[in-house]
């Protein structure tokens, strides 16, 4: 299996195991306070299903040999399913989800390694494996919102885990805010269990993170890998935050809250 093929594969199995929540939410449960701030768990939802909706659209005029829909568009996407009740918005997301997936499925060997697609906010177009990461980090970490809302002790998935832990692109510089270092810089050397990794994140401008492992490092990160990514977008809440995460030195687990506030 191609490393763009466990990404499909990661796709189906969420949607798969979502879809089967969904379906059995009822009033209530959708208008639950969700793990994203601002939104209850409808309004999760109609993100992930206007967000595919649009995924969709991109993948298949990059099939089609034609420009990618544009800025208009997507308004638009995202204005129709404001508008949407919350069942609605569960059960649109149910179907929108769905044919995205099976719209990846259905692409054959040549076209999952050779095609490109313009996502219309990345300097280039990208491969199907990145863009397909890209969706599945989406769709995991939502997930996780929707989730928490019934179990403060939610996890992310161990299949979109795999595949999400240091993943391309890169994006911590973007998530990771530096001026709320106030001026501090360390390097922290991280190390994950399932799976397990050792790398070295550095709080600097920008904020970055390698495989070169300083001699010292000022401080030391050791959690589970789905609770590095949880960490990194914003998730990591001490409500949230699993029993054996273990931090030394500059590794100060607020300040880092602070730095990485999520989206």
């Amino acid at each position: 299996m191609t490393s763009t093929d466990a990404v499909i594969s990661a796709l189906r199995t969420g949607h798969d195991a979502l879809a089967a929540d969904v379906s059995s939410f009822g009033e209530d449960d959708l208008a639950r306070p969700s793990g994203s701030a601002e939104w209850d768990v409808s309004e999760v939802l109609s993100h992930l299903g206007s967000g595919a909706e649009i995924g969709r659209a991109n993948l298949q005029a990059a099939l089609d040999g034609r420009p990618g829909p544009g800025r208009d568009f997507m308004q638009s996407v995202w204005d129709r399913w404001n508008a949407m009740t919350r069942r609605q918005r569960a059960d649109g997301f149910l179907a929108s989800d769905r044919t995205l997936v099976e719209l990846y499925e259905s692409l054959d060997q040549d076209t999952r390694t050779n095609l490109r697609i313009d996502l219309g906010f990345l300097p280039a177009p990208v491969d199907v494996a990145t863009a397909g990461r890209m969706r599945l980090s989406e769709a995991a970490l939502h997930a996780w919102d929707v989730r928490v809302a019934f179990d403060e002790h939610a996890a992310l998935a161990p299949e979109a885990t795999r595949r999400l832990l240091h993943g391309a692109p890169d994006l911590i510089g973007w998530t990771g805010k530096a001026d709320r270092l106030d001026g501090q810089r360390a390097v922290i050397q991280v190390t994950t269990s399932e799976p397990a990794s050792e790398f070295a994140l550095r709080l600097q401008e920008p904020i970055s993170v390698d495989f070169d492992l300083p001699d010292k490092a000022d401080g030391t990160l050791a959690l589970p890998a789905e609770s590095w990514l949880r960490l990194v977008a914003g998730r990591l809440a001490p409500q949230h935050t699993p029993e054996g995460v273990a931090t030394t030195g500059a590794a100060d687990l607020d300040l880092l809250r602070r730095v990485f506030p999520g989206y």
